[in-house]
């Protein structure tokens, strides 16, 4: 079983940045792929990126390369999604996940945070 918390969400102005955490509990975790997925108001959830376990690959929405960043930390069981250049269009709820390998659109993730908000103003 893993458990997955979302931190360093909040207000941004266009062109900042933010790194959000996620937080992970479980011995499974450093198995574990992970991504991070977003649902901005009025939409449905939409991939953003993700990490496979061991670190060494990483695959990503076409809407975030060149801006955003995935990383992980297996010591300190924290996964971390570093965001530059954001836009307004990037306001959402971000959301770790942790599982297998899989088709979209959940790409296999079976374990879900609860979200943390980012909001990027003009």
């Amino acid at each position: 079983q893993v458990q997955l918390v979302e931190s360093g969400g909040g207000l941004v102005q266009a062109g900042g940045s933010l790194r959000l955490s996620c937080a992970a509990s479980g011995p499974t975790f450093s198995r574990k792929h992970m991504g991070w997925f977003r649902q901005s108001p009025g939409k449905e959830r939409e991939f953003v990126g993700r990490m496979w376990w061991s670190g060494d690959r990483t695959y990503y929405a076409d809407f975030v390369k060149g801006r955003f960043t995935i990383s992980r930390d297996n010591a300190k069981n924290t996964l971390y999604l570093q965001m530059n250049n954001l836009k307004p269009e990037d306001t959402a709820v971000y959301y770790c996940a942790a599982g297998e390998l899989g088709p979209p659109p959940n790409y296999g993730m079976n374990y879900w945070g609860k979200g943390t908000l980012v909001t990027v103003s003009s």
